[in-house]
């Protein structure tokens, strides 16, 4: 993950929020109703608005199997059991999506990010040649002859 994004379960969420809040110039309930009501009008701030979500269940997902891993293992002996460590693994997995959500969100906000020159670069072509009006090479309809050519004849058949 990035180095601004600390690793402490409780704060990658509310870091993440923060920068949102400060790229988009309001807060995340606003930016989520805005986006509600004209998705199209800041694709990027769809984007991010759709992975915050994705952000925030995977962090619900989270702290409910950390809390089930908490409460099996206040019940243990000093061995753990199989199904407490099904626990953990789950708490593993919640960890990773929440964790690769995270760097989503990170990415869609940081307009260095690898791959965003070529992405920034990809859109404006687009922008650009939507603002064009024709084709980028003029064209003609092609040409047809006005007869059709006769077909050959069939390898077993005689031409009378």
């Amino acid at each position: 993950m990035s180095d601004d994004i600390p690793e402490d379960t409780a704060e990658v969420v509310g870091v993440l929020t923060e920068r949102i809040e400060a790229h988009f110039g309001m807060g995340v309930d606003q930016l989520r109703a805005a986006v509600a009501v004209a998705p199209a009008a800041n694709p990027d701030a769809t984007e991010v608005v759709k992975w915050h979500g994705h952000l925030v269940d995977a962090q619900a997902v989270l702290d409910r199997a950390e809390d089930d891993l908490l409460a099996a293992l206040e019940t243990q002996p000093s061995e753990v059991d199989d199904p407490t460590m099904s626990l953990a693994q789950r708490v593993n997995a919640a960890v990773t999506a929440r964790d690769g959500r995270a760097q989503v969100v990170a990415w869609l906000l940081d307009p260095d990010a690898p791959g965003k020159k070529d992405l920034a670069a990809e859109r404006l072509a687009r922008l650009s040649r939507a603002a064009r009006k024709g084709p980028a090479v003029p064209t003609s309809a092609p040409h047809r002859p006005a007869v059709a050519p006769a077909s050959a004849p069939r390898a077993g058949r005689a031409v009378l």
